[in-house]
């Protein structure tokens, strides 16, 4: 899992290194209205699930979730993952109305399809496992 804590994110706008702690190829930072869009469109053209991280570097259950987040990207290449930084997307996280980080939403199409609110790893372990099983299953979730 080395790469959660070294890579950077893929064409996200630019972030500095000390806002990217875990990463991977397949978790994207988002920290603009337009790579929100972007990654929200490509995912929709491509019909994968998103899982979106709504979460804070200051944020201690965040950083401890991190970890798990960025091995369930290695791990379901059919979803989409991107991590919202709340503090710089603040109209973005009250669009989605999150009241507590980390907040956890998946998404099909653009609308949210289920939600974690908290650092459960294993709540977050097992619903991920479960909507990819059923996204592989049965696309028209």
């Amino acid at each position: 899992m080395g790469n959660c804590w070294t890579q950077l994110c893929r064409g996200n706008g630019v972030a500095s290194n000390r806002e990217l702690k875990h990463t991977s190829e397949n978790v994207h930072l988002i920290i603009t209205w337009d790579s929100w869009d972007k990654n929200i469109s490509e995912a929709c053209k491509d019909n994968k699930i998103v899982l979106a991280n709504f979460s804070a570097t200051w944020c201690n259950p965040c950083r401890k979730i991190a970890p798990v987040y960025c091995e369930l990207a290695y791990k379901y290449t059919s979803l989409m993952f991107l991590t919202v930084d709340v503090d710089q997307l603040a109209e973005l996280a009250k669009k989605w109305d999150v009241k507590a980080t980390p907040s956890f939403f998946f998404l099909k199409e653009g609308r949210q399809i289920d939600k974690i609110v908290g650092g459960d790893k294993e709540e977050l372990k097992k619903k991920t496992a479960a909507i990819a099983d059923l996204a592989s299953k049965s696309p028209d979730i």
